[in-house]
């Protein structure tokens, strides 16, 4: 596997938004987000080699329940799957977050999936693979970054049509610094949206761009 870092942290998005959890950027992504916040893992550059069982043994060094497997794309690499299984074998919960432009198919259905849908202002509206909605439970989760109002709109759309009766777990978290979260609690409470604002407080805690957070 290319892998970008291994790193415990405070989880900063999702629901599990302030628990201690274990990190596993994986690097390479099929994708070119303008407001991207990990450029360094969006090629191998800068990745290590590391075997599935490798990983394992250097999240074991942490006394933590909790893992995400990120990226760059992590779905790219075939072994995520693997990975995501025998960590799901060995009692951890498993969060993958992912753009949703790749299948989800053949996953544990352990895992917890945090779909990342992009919206207009990210240069990569419609890479979402719409088949995916099909594979998403009530407990995963599925996240719009929104940079302006054309962002919003499209999120808040999407979210009704598509996600009302599916995906009770709606995330909407603003790029910092294009849009003031206040600006964008106060849409959401116009249109009494059953969503959940959601800010990155890792990036409140630490410095910007500090990688290992």
């Amino acid at each position: 596997m290319l892998v970008s870092e291994i790193f415990l942290s405070i989880q900063g998005e999702s629901t599990y938004v302030g628990l201690p959890c274990i990190f596993i950027r994986l690097a390479g992504c099929n994708l070119e987000c303008k407001w991207c916040d990990t450029p360094y893992a969006r090629t191998p550059e800068e990745a290590r080699e590391m075997k599935v069982d490798e990983v394992i043994k250097e999240v074991g060094k942490y006394d933590c329940w909790l893992v995400e497997i990120t990226g760059g794309e992590p779905l790219l690499q075939d072994e995520t799957r693997e990975l995501a299984k025998r960590l799901a074998d060995l009692d951890y919960k498993v969060l993958i977050e992912t753009n949703g432009s790749i299948s989800l198919k053949g996953l544990d259905k352990r895992l917890i999936m945090i779909v990342d849908i992009k919206c207009p202002s990210s240069g990569q509206e419609g890479a979402f693979l719409t088949d995916n909605l099909a594979r998403l439970t009530g407990e995963d989760e599925v996240k719009f970054v929104i940079g302006d109002r054309e962002d919003y709109e499209f999120a808040r759309g999407f979210a009704k049509e598509k996600l009302e009766d599916r995906v009770p777990r709606v995330l909407f978290a603003p790029v910092r610094p294009t849009l003031d979260p206040a600006v964008l609690a106060d849409w959401i409470l116009k249109d009494c949206l059953r969503v959940r604002l959601q800010v990155q407080i890792h990036s409140y805690i630490w410095a910007k761009g500090k990688r290992g957070v």
